[in-house]
C-alpha cells in the first residue's frame, strides 16, 4: 500500500536530505503568491465564494469548523506552484452565505459534491482538516468516482466512547433549557450555553443546530467504503480529534498509511508545515 510505503521508507529515509533545500524554496514562494481567482459560485441558491490558483491536477481544500478558506493558505500557496488548487468557504464560514437550516454532515458533502459538479472538476485530490474531514470522508465513501487521493489532516467524524456523566451533563442541560424557555428566560438560557457549552459551541451563534448535528454524526461506517488512496497526518498531542480516530481510521479504511508529528497538537500541518508540505506534495504526485 503505497501510503505506508511513504510513511516507513520516504519519511525516514529521504525526508531529511529532501528538507535542507526544498523547505526554504517552499516558505519563499508561499509569501510571494499571485494570481489567485476568487470567485463566488451559486448553489442552491446559497453563494459559496472559493479561490482558485495553479495549473496541474486538482486539488481541493476544505477546510475545518470556524475556518474558512485561507486556514490551509501557507499550504495552498505552496502547492499552487504544482498543482491546480482549490480552497472553499462551507456555507456559514468565511465569505459564503449561511445555510438555509441546521445541516448535518450529509448537507455539506452534498454542496461540496455540486461544487465539484458545478465546476466541471471529475477527479480531484482533497486535503481536510478536522471538520473538513467529515466532509471528505462521506464525499469520498459515497462519490469514489470523484476523489483521486484523500489526504486527512486531524480529522473528525468519530465519536468517542462517552460515560455516563457526559449524558447526565446533557440531558440535564436540556431539561434547563427547556424549563427556561418555558419561563421566557432567554437570557438565563445564553448564560447556561457559557456555563455548559463548548468553545465551539459557544461561538457557534447561528450554527449551534448545525454544530449539534454534525459532532453527533459518527461516519465509521463510511471509513471501509473509500476506495482512494488515503494519507492520514496527526499530531499526537491532538486533544481536539485523538491520536486514538487517526488509529482507527487507518485500521478501517483499506489503503491508508499514518504519519505522526511528534509534539504537534490539533493544527498539526501548521506547526510542521514545512514536513507537512514536502510529504503531501510527495503523495498527490
Amino acid at each position: 500500500m503505497f501510503p505506508g510505503f511513504l510513511c516507513r521508507n520516504f519519511f525516514k529515509k529521504k525526508l531529511m536530505w529532501y528538507y535542507n533545500w526544498r523547505t526554504n524554496a517552499i516558505i519563499y514562494i508561499s509569501n510571494f503568491s499571485t494570481g489567485v481567482k476568487r470567485v463566488y459560485i451559486n448553489i442552491d441558491g446559497i453563494n459559496i465564494f472559493y479561490k482558485k490558483e495553479g495549473q496541474g491536477k486538482k486539488v481541493l481544500f476544505l477546510h475545518g469548523w470556524g475556518g474558512n478558506s485561507n486556514s490551509f493558505l501557507p499550504v495552498f500557496n505552496a502547492l499552487s506552484k504544482e498543482f491546480e488548487v482549490y480552497a472553499i468557504d462551507f456555507p456559514g464560514f468565511g465569505r459564503s452565505d449561511f445555510p438555509d437550516g441546521d445541516w448535518d454532515v450529509t448537507r455539506y458533502m452534498e454542496i461540496t459534491y455540486k461544487f465539484l459538479e458545478k465546476l466541471g472538476l471529475e477527479k480531484v485530490s482533497i486535503i481536510a482538516h478536522s471538520f473538513g474531514g467529515r466532509v471528505a470522508i462521506m464525499l469520498a465513501a459515497l462519490h469514489p468516482e470523484v476523489v483521486d487521493k484523500l489526504v486527512l489532516v486531524n480529522s473528525a467524524g468519530l465519536i468517542p466512547k462517552r460515560g455516563w456523566k457526559y449524558y447526565y451533563r446533557v440531558y440535564r442541560f436540556k431539561l434547563i433549557k427547556s424549563i427556561l424557555l418555558l419561563l421566557g428566560k432567554k437570557d438565563a438560557v445564553e448564560k447556561l450555553y457559557e456555563r455548559y457549552g463548548s468553545k465551539d459551541y459557544k461561538e457557534a451563534g447561528r450554527l449551534r443546530g448545525t454544530f449539534v448535528k454534525v459532532i453527533n454524526q459518527d461516519l465509521r461506517v463510511y471509513l471501509k467504503k473509500i476506495k482512494a488512496p488515503t494519507l492520514l497526518i496527526w499530531g499526537d498531542k491532538d486533544r481536539e480529534t485523538p491520536i486514538e480516530f487517526a488509529k482507527i481510521m487507518e485500521k478501517e479504511i483499506p489503503d491508508a498509511g499514518l504519519v505522526v508529528f511528534e509534539n504537534a497538537g490539533h493544527f498539526s500541518y501548521l506547526e510542521r508545515l514545512n514536513d507537512f508540505i514536502i510529504i503531501v506534495s510527495y503523495f498527490l504526485r
